[in-house]
């Protein structure tokens, strides 16, 4: 079995300031993370793997800072990694992405699964998955749990809804996201961070994957109108009273005056 998995690489959130002033968002110094959520598509890359058989891939748009989230994945027990990064792609929009990416997978070949996290917490906008999904016109399932069977060319997924979950059958290839319940991600070993410091990445640019930059970057459809920080969080109410009883009854009728009760 062939996977593939789609990774970004993303600032440490707490470290992401607002210029209110200039309308831009300054980002951090430093390689960055893999996206959390990503590192459970990995993780469930390389269980599927290990049960099946096949390799792991590993690709991302970004820029050459990238390679590091790459090369951590690869220290992982990934077998191969993927960078796109061209200048023409600076400032492209989700739905951008997931053309550049589908265009990537179309380069690669042969695959029999793509996985990704359910989304980035840069972005928080869960369209990636998608959108790569839509332009392979292949099946796709989103905020995954958990991998019931993976076989005949097939896989059941449990999919996560508001109410508990949809068993879903897949025909190969697919698109799945999946969510933090599915697994939990492993830690690297000495021996996997000293071997991905060895493996070549395969590096694509604009020109090998065929791309219309009419289509991507700054040309894309989504527009930052204006950036600002979340309004603060209004002060909290204490309540008080003589006895542990008192409070109960107070915070009953508060509850009850603004009809939470």
């Amino acid at each position: 079995m062939n996977i593939v998995v789609l990774i970004k690489q993303v600032p440490e959130i707490a470290l992401i300031k607002v210029d209110e002033a200039s309308n831009q968002v300054v980002l951090p110094q430093g390689p960055g993370v893999v996206n959390p959520f990503d590192e459970y598509g990995v993780e469930e890359a390389l269980r599927l793997k290990e049960k099946h058989g096949g390799k792991v891939s590993v690709v991302s748009v970004g820029t050459e800072r990238t390679e590091s989230a790459l090369r951590n994945c690869l220290a992982l027990g990934v077998d191969e990694a993927y960078l796109v990064t061209d200048e023409q792609f600076k400032g492209s929009d989700q739905q951008a992405i997931g053309r550049i990416l589908a265009a990537a997978l179309k380069k690669m070949g042969e695959y029999d699964l793509i996985l990704a996290g359910k989304q980035a917490v840069d972005s928080d906008s869960a369209q990636v998955p998608g959108a790569v999904a839509a332009n392979l016109d292949i099946p796709q399932a989103m905020f995954v749990r958990k991998f019931e069977t993976v076989e005949g060319g097939k896989a059941v997924v449990q999919r996560t809804t508001e109410d508990g979950y949809d068993v879903v059958e897949l025909s190969l290839p697919a698109v799945v996201s999946v969510v933090k319940e599915i697994n939990e991600p492993r830690l690297p070993s000495l021996k996997g961070k000293m071997a991905a410091k060895k493996k070549e990445i395969t590096r694509w640019n604009a020109t090998d994957l065929g791309i219309d930059s009419s289509a991507v970057g700054t040309n894309s459809k989504t527009k930052i109108t204006k950036v600002a920080s979340p309004p603060p969080r209004p002060k909290g109410e204490f309540i008080e009273g003589e006895t542990p009883e008192e409070i109960a009854d107070k915070l009953f009728n508060k509850l009850r005056e603004n009809k939470i009760l």
